[in-house]
């Protein structure tokens, strides 16, 4: 017998391309085209040499409480991680034990299975309307825990505060996670967290990637009750002590300080996220009513394969999913006003000359 025969076997996740070359407007992997405010860089420089030979805080406590701070909670009811995906991850290992299969929408986050095959957990996938929008009524009993984004990706659509909240009560008995990694972009009035002092089956997850122009430095978050967090902490101190390391703990600090900052940056994505939606359908464009950092938009004429190789060749980077119900849009990433006035530029020259 080869020793193949005992090798845990995945189909990975994929992510966005990451192009080497500096000549391009890169719209695929929904990060923040502005820099962090100028604090994270000034925190992070301010990191003595002699402090890079010490483990960092294994209890993150100084991140923890500052978010505890900015949402008003406990830090007992703050986890961080190496970005949401590492705290997503950790989460599914933690609270979908129970052998029944967890839901999730067919069109989402293409994590969700990848981390259920890898763990051994039974999913179900629950189809989208014919809108794209979710259908709460699928939800409804049986599972072994639910998760969902809202907005949700790559349609970025946003499910309303009440279906939120009757996804969380019709599945008491499990945990429900709301991946909330573009919900900046939606206005903090739906968020889910307003819901946390009533259900003590929630977890919110929320990442520094999008909004708060961290990508690069991946700082993740869940908040929830102070017992739904005690167990992810077990479970992440019996995997990694050290998941956070010193200038994420720093910038993500920082970060949190500068609120003025990032609500400026935000509201500037938001409105070249606008502009782009109206000028793409003046092209001939349908979009969805997208409430985070991207569009997903599908042409009446040319087909989206066409259009991401066309851009691909002209160094305009975007998102196309090869997927049943989706095979025809694309999801483009919202850069600064400049870099979306040049992807305008070009596809109203590509659709006069196709």
């Amino acid at each position: 017998m080869s020793w193949e025969a005992n090798v845990r076997r995945v189909i990975p996740y994929t992510p966005g391309e990451q192009p080497g070359q500096q000549d391009i407007i890169k719209l695929n992997t929904n990060e923040n085209p502005y820099p962090p405010p100028p604090g994270v860089m000034e925190a992070i420089r301010g990191i003595g040499a002699e402090r890079y030979c010490l483990y960092p805080d294994p209890d993150a406590g100084r991140l923890r409480q500052a978010l505890a701070d900015y949402h008003g909670l406990k830090k007992e009811q703050v986890f961080v991680g190496v970005g949401s995906d590492d705290v997503l991850a950790l989460a599914f290992l933690t609270f979908f034990h129970s052998g029944r299969p967890i839901f999730f929408p067919d069109i989402t986050y293409s994590f969700y299975d990848v981390w259920a095959d890898l763990y051994g957990i039974p999913y179900e996938t629950k189809p989208l309307r014919d809108d794209l929008t979710i259908a709460v009524s699928d939800y409804r009993g049986g599972s072994g825990g639910i998760i969902f984004p809202n907005p949700n990706a790559p349609t970025g659509i946003l499910m309303d505060s009440a279906e939120v909240e009757a996804m969380i009560r019709d599945n008491a008995d499990v945990v429900v996670i709301v991946d909330e990694a573009y919900i900046d972009f939606s206005g903090d009035k739906k968020s889910a967290l307003s819901l946390l002092e009533r259900y003590d089956n929630l977890l919110v997850v929320r990442t520094f990637s999008k909004s708060r122009s961290l990508a690069g430095l991946r700082i993740g978050y869940a908040l929830g009750g102070e017992k739904l967090i005690g167990y992810l902490q077990d479970v992440k101190f019996s995997f990694n002590s050290y998941t956070m390391n010193l200038p994420s703990l720093m910038a993500g600090e920082a970060s949190i300080r500068d609120d003025v900052y990032f609500r400026e940056a935000l509201e500037k994505v938001i409105r070249t996220r606008e502009w782009t939606k109206e000028k793409l359908q003046d092209l001939g464009f349908v979009c969805t009513d997208s409430r985070s950092n991207f569009l997903f938009a599908s042409h009446k004429r040319v087909a989206a394969a066409e259009l991401f190789t066309a851009l691909k060749q002209a160094g305009i980077y975007v998102r196309y999913f090869s997927r049943p119900r989706i095979d025809n849009y694309l999801r483009i990433s919202i850069g600064t006003q400049a870099q979306m006035e040049r992807l305008i530029a070009y596809l109203q020259e590509y659709m006069d000359h196709n």
